[in-house]
């Protein structure tokens, strides 16, 4: 009697060793990464599970093949490069661009530990009173580095009281960024290697509405899973350095 009980747990103990077997190299990687690739050189940008809303679209998006041949169309130096107007493809030179969009808006999603540090990627927007994001154009920040002085003008001015906690200060002195976007615009991912891309196209020369006076588009891909996996083991979150610097070490 003992015998065969012990032979009927023998399969049994087999399928669930299998079935975890299975889940476990289900589970896939931590984090979705993309490459924007351009003249220019290419970045791969890590997309924030904080705001799946707006990594969700931007995942559908790439997989439609939608922004490969849009342009950057708008670049301010020290502050950021914005591309993904559906306008911008095959747009006549001195066109005015930025106002292409697709019927619908992305939720703002603000999260106090996401903020507008060099090499976040963010969405942009209209001035529409609930903050809602544009469904497909964005930026990339370059950015500039902030004394104290300055930033404690920014709170009392643009920022109307609010206070820069004290660590994103540290990174807005040392690094860099855009502090008067925070809780203003929805930031859902980060350059991880390859910045000095956006600090080329933050160069180049443009027109007086920003539009680049040469053509900078851009191809822009899925990272595939075994590359997202070796991405989330070889760049961990580091609290004193953003991983835009990390990618380039």
């Amino acid at each position: 009697m003992n015998s065969k009980l012990i032979d009927m747990k023998k399969p049994i103990l087999l399928i669930v060793l299998l079935f975890v077997t299975a889940f476990t190299f289900a589970k896939g990687p931590k984090h979705q990464y993309v490459r924007i690739s351009t003249s220019y050189g290419e970045v791969i940008i890590r997309l924030y599970n904080e705001t799946p809303q707006h990594r969700d679209n931007f995942i559908k998006l790439v997989k439609q093949g939608f922004y490969n041949g849009t342009l950057f169309h708008r670049v301010i130096q020290n502050f950021m490069i914005q591309g993904g107007d559906p306008d911008s493809k095959n747009a006549k030179a001195g066109t005015e661009l930025g106002n292409g969009d697709l019927k619908y808006t992305i939720p703002a999603e603000f999260k106090d530990s996401l903020f507008h540090k060099r090499g976040v990627l963010a969405a942009a927007r209209d001035d529409n009173p609930a903050k809602a994001s544009s469904a497909c154009q964005f930026y990339i920040v370059e950015g500039k580095r902030w004394t104290d002085g300055k930033l404690d003008t920014l709170e009392n001015t643009r920022l109307k009281g609010r206070k820069i906690p004290t660590w994103q200060r540290e990174w807005y002195k040392t690094v860099g960024g855009v502090p008067h976007l925070d809780q203003n615009y929805t930031v859902y991912g980060e350059v991880v290697s390859g910045i000095d891309m956006v600090d080329r196209i933050a160069a180049v020369k443009k027109d007086a509405k920003d539009r680049p006076l040469e053509d900078v588009p851009m191809t822009v891909t899925l990272l595939s899973k075994k590359e997202c996996e070796q991405l989330d083991k070889l760049i961990a979150p580091s609290p004193s350095l953003p991983q835009a610097e990390l990618g380039d070490k």
